[in-house]
């Protein structure tokens, strides 16, 4: 039965709507017509606030308590993804950073097991080293980091539904590699990277898409020297992930990288850890204690550990502190990352024939109410 959802203002992946109702059938949107145009025999249910497409994540270490590369099951991935949906995420790629091969192996079983289990909101697995540099290691462990082999290839594709993102170095695999993961259906995007300009561009031609987490772990542009940073920059058909956060990145920073890409080819990232949606001020990563304060997670030295963030929060910063208009961050923070994906034909937007996956935000942007696939949390 269709049921219709009125009385919010409604944000469709492009306009802002006043007066319309969003109609919702069977997991998916029905139309959008005015409100004096609903029929009477559609169930209608009382909304407030601004309504739009479901927030999507493609860089979640953990949540709920949970780190996924500690807990690879389906009850882990159920608890990451409960976690992020109170933050507005109605879809996310949770994130395996830098650990074995056998550990690799098993984190993409628990994938394989929760896509099949339809688990609300996870849409793939994002693999997040170890082929990256031990120059730009961040937290990762040097240890596990190694060059990309036959097997790693046929692990990394392996994964029949969903969505398969790599984060690797440029410099540290060959373009071949890059190429065949690339003609498997794996997204690819550089990051923990000291790759010069040029490596980077040539990976791009070789089906490099996107770039993580923009200026942290990798080196800064420069006048002679643009690397990483100037090829994000510089290269029209890449999307970039960005932490805005305060911390990992200053405002300015982020307003430069926005003002020379614009806004449509950049997306919203949390890099959250395992203490969002919780009250944890520790947690350990590899046998080291990650602390949480004043809105940053660090090691003992002060190293950037992932983030304390969540998406509602990203919103809210883009708007307030890099002055950005509501629509674009909202697509920012949606139909971008929909797009990165490859699944803007279902995610994204508010229109007819898409997934129902909605967040309902009040004035301040703070989250009222989510829906996956039609379904209220």
């Amino acid at each position: 039965m269709a049921t219709a959802l009125v009385g919010a203002r409604v944000f469709d992946g492009t306009h802002m709507l006043e007066g319309r109702a969003v109609v919702v059938e069977q997991g998916r949107i029905l139309g959008l017509p005015r409100v004096q145009d609903l029929g009477a025999g559609i169930e209608r249910h009382q909304v407030e606030g601004l309504l739009g497409p479901g927030f999507i994540d493609v860089q979640v270490n953990g949540g709920g308590g949970v780190l996924y590369n500690d807990v690879r099951s389906v009850e882990g991935l159920k608890a990451i993804a409960q976690a992020h949906r109170a933050y507005g995420t109605t879809g996310l790629l949770p994130t395996f950073i830098t650990d074995t091969r056998e550990t690799m192996v098993q984190a993409m079983e628990a994938m394989r097991a929760a896509l099949s289990a339809r688990v609300p909101g996870v849409l793939g697995i994002h693999i997040e080293g170890p082929f990256i540099s031990p120059e730009r290691k961040g937290v990762h462990n040097p240890d596990f980091m190694r060059p990309m082999e036959d097997e790693d290839i046929a692990i990394m594709t392996s994964l029949k539904e969903g969505r398969t993102l790599v984060t690797l170095a440029p410099e540290r695999n060959s373009m071949e590699a890059i190429a065949r993961l690339a003609a498997a259906g794996v997204l690819i995007c550089a990051g923990h990277t000291a790759s010069d300009y040029a490596t980077v561009m040539e990976a791009c031609r070789h089906g490099l898409r996107g770039f993580t987490h923009l200026y942290n772990a990798m080196p800064p542009l420069a006048g002679r020297d643009p690397g990483p940073v100037g090829a994000a920059l510089d290269s029209p058909d890449t999307w970039c992930g960005l932490i805005v956060d305060g911390h990992h990145v200053s405002d300015a920073a982020l307003r430069v990288a926005v003002a020379a890409k614009g806004t449509e080819r950049m997306m919203l990232v949390t890099d959250a850890m395992s203490v969002t949606g919780t009250d944890l001020t520790s947690f350990e990563l590899h046998g080291r204690t990650i602390y949480r304060k004043d809105g940053r997670l660090t090691t003992e030295d002060g190293t950037l550990a992932g983030s304390d963030l969540d998406m509602a929060s990203a919103v809210r910063n883009s708007v307030r502190r890099l002055g950005l208009a509501l629509p674009n961050v909202l697509r920012m923070a949606s139909l971008v990352p929909a797009t990165f994906l490859k699944l803007d034909h279902e995610l994204g937007r508010i229109a007819p024939g898409y997934r129902a996956d909605l967040v309902l935000l009040d004035e301040s942007l703070h989250v009222r109410q989510t829906w996956i696939d039609g379904q209220s949390s």
